[in-house]
């Protein structure tokens, strides 16, 4: 029986952690070494994280490794003493070439989408933001240019109407350990496919990193366009506007109300049960939101203990 592949494991957040679980769990595959984040402080207390792949590295006494940088002599030499088959990505931070060329059978990362649709740090949120009904994961080979590499297999899932960046999050981490320990299971039996990406990027909407510009609720564009821009930053990092009174509004859930309405951005209230904002289709109807510094509340909860000038 051959010797199991030698498999360094990268990743930072949780959604990385039912993949480093699932390749743990391939008796032809040994995960010799951990790669994440450094510890960071965090949340009002500043009080020092560690990342969730550390934490469950750690529950499993794997060797975990926190380069500040990449490209550390002393960091890239500590990682070829673990002659490490492959390297499996997820989750993680861009890598240089020394890193991802170094194992023999090269890096594979696990990315949540259908490359070579949205590329990039954020594709749950934009998929969402955009209104796809379908989307998926992609493992691929690491290549210079981020997200590009050879495809090698893709699994696609529906988007629910109802799922937001949560839900879809927690689906998609799921399918990607899925996925990524059946890639891992066909590079170890040299059965890997390798589809190189289409050069060319007209068509393809990418996938940039979440700003505070992205969040903002633009009351020119439609009410369902709206509704999408919300489910793509809920629960985290929220969509925002301000009210009339000036006070800042996060909005985690919205509905589309083709009817007809006011001026785009005039607000309308019965104090009681709705609060809604006129678009150039109809009515954006807020239903679940939360003053800066307040608790998230549903909208009806939200209008008992505010008073709003509208």
């Amino acid at each position: 029986m051959p010797a199991p592949l030698r498999l360094i494991f990268m990743g930072t957040p949780d959604f990385a952690v039912p993949t480093l679980d699932a390749l743990l769990n391939m008796p032809e595959v040994t995960v010799v070494a951990v790669i994440t984040a450094p510890d960071r402080p965090a949340g009002r207390g500043r009080q020092v994280q560690v990342s969730a792949v550390k934490a469950a590295a750690l529950a499993h006494g794997l060797p975990v490794l926190q380069p500040e940088r990449l490209k550390a002599p002393e960091f890239v030499e500590e990682l070829r003493g673990y002659a490490a088959d492959l390297q499996a990505v997820v989750a993680f931070r861009m890598l240089p070439e020394v890193v991802w060329n170094m194992p023999r059978l090269g890096s594979v990362n696990i990315h949540a989408s259908l490359l070579p649709q949205y590329r990039g740090a954020a594709p749950i949120n934009w998929a969402l933001i955009q209104g796809e009904t379908e989307t998926g994961v992609t493992s691929f080979f690491l290549r210079h240019e981020i997200d590009t590499g050879d495809l090698i297999m893709q699994d696609k899932m529906v988007i629910d109407p109802a799922d937001d960046f949560g839900t879809l999050y927690d689906k998609l981490k799921l399918a990607g350990a899925a996925l990524a320990a059946r890639t891992v299971a066909a590079i170890t039996a040299g059965q890997a496919p390798s589809t190189p990406q289409p050069i060319a990027t007209a068509g393809l909407r990418p996938a940039p990193k979440l700003t505070r510009e992205t969040g903002q609720l633009d009351f020119s564009q439609s009410a369902a366009a709206l509704v999408n821009l919300v489910r793509g930053l809920s629960p985290a990092p929220g969509a925002h506007t301000t009210l009339p009174d000036g006070r800042a509004l996060k909005v985690f859930r919205a509905a589309a109300e083709p009817a007809d309405a006011d001026a785009p951005g005039t607000w309308v209230s019965d104090g009681r049960r709705y609060l809604s904002v006129a678009t150039p289709s109809g009515w954006l109807d807020l239903l679940d939101i939360q003053l800066e510094g307040k608790k998230r509340l549903p909208v009806a909860e939200f209008l008992r203990g505010n008073k709003l000038e509208l």
